[in-house]
C-alpha cells in the first residue's frame, strides 16, 4: 500500500475514534437530577370545622422516605471479586506415503529405469497449540451518597436516584446513583445499603486535571483498539 495513503487511512481512522470519546458528564443530569416534592393542592376554604384537608399533621410516623421528593441515605458497600482462567491445548499429527505408481498390480515400467527409482515419498506434519489466560479483577467502593424518591411505583416500591459532586484542588470527583428501593428495607436512620437497591446503577469517577493523567489518549487507544489492523 502506498505510504501516503496508509497514513491518511491512519489519520482517519484516528480521528474517528477521537470523535467517538463522549463528552464528561456535567452534574445536574436528568437520570440523576434531584427530585422536588410534588405541589400540594390548595387547602379548600374554612368551613368553620377543626379538621381542614390538606393542614393535618401526622405525630405517629417515622421519617422514612416513601413519597416523591423525600431523601433517603444510600450506604456505598460494593465490592467485587472475579477471576478466570482458561487453558487450551491442541495437538495434531499426520503421516502420509507415496508409493510408486502401480496398474493392474504391477510396478509402472519405463524405458528410464532411473526415473522411478525414486518416485517412494512420505509427508509427515505436526502441529500443536497451546493457549492459556488468567484474569483477576478487584473493586472496592465505599461511603454514604444521599439521593431523592423519583417515583412511587404501584407495588409501593421507591425508585430513586441523585448524584453527589466534591471539588477537591484541581479536579472534581462524582458519585451517581440510580434505582429501585423497597420500604422495609429501609432502617430506622433513613438509610438503606446499596447491596439492597434492585436494578442498581452506580457511577464513581472524576474529571480534571489529576483525572487526565490517569487517561490514555485518543491515539493511543486507536493502536491498542480493534480496529487497529495488527
Amino acid at each position: 500500500m502506498n505510504p501516503r495513503r496508509a497514513s491518511r487511512i491512519l489519520l482517519l481512522a484516528a480521528a474517528m475514534l477521537g470523535g467517538c470519546i463522549a463528552n464528561p458528564p456535567t452534574p445536574g443530569d436528568a437520570a440523576y437530577r434531584a427530585t422536588l416534592p410534588r405541589e400540594q393542592a390548595p387547602a379548600p376554604t374554612a368551613t368553620g370545622s377543626i379538621y381542614q384537608a390538606g393542614q393535618e399533621m401526622v405525630l405517629f410516623e417515622d421519617r422514612r422516605a416513601r413519597r416523591v421528593g423525600d431523601v433517603l441515605t444510600v450506604v456505598l458497600s460494593e465490592a467485587t471479586d472475579a477471576t478466570k482462567k482458561a487453558s487450551t491445548s491442541l495437538s495434531k499429527t499426520t503421516d502420509e506415503t507415496i508409493a510408486k505408481p502401480t496398474v493392474f498390480g504391477s510396478i509402472l515400467q519405463t524405458t528410464n529405469k532411473n526415473i522411478l527409482n525414486g518416485v517412494d515419498a512420505s509427508i509427515s506434519s505436526d502441529n500443536k497449540f497451546d493457549g492459556s489466560a488468567d484474569t483477576k479483577q478487584n473493586n472496592s467502593l465505599t461511603g454514604t451518597i444521599t439521593v431523592t424518591v423519583a417515583e412511587v411505583l404501584a407495588n409501593g416500591n421507591l425508585r430513586v436516584q441523585g448524584e453527589k459532586w466534591v471539588k477537591i484542588n484541581a479536579g472534581e470527583e462524582y458519585v451517581r446513583l440510580s434505582g429501585i428501593v423497597r420500604p422495609e428495607d429501609i432502617g430506622a436512620d433513613n438509610s438503606v445499603r446499596s447491596t439492597q437497591v434492585a436494578d442498581a446503577h452506580i457511577a464513581y469517577s472524576g474529571q480534571g486535571q489529576d483525572h487526565d493523567v490517569n487517561v490514555m489518549g485518543w491515539l493511543s487507544r486507536f493502536f491498542v483498539s480493534a480496529f487497529f489492523p495488527l
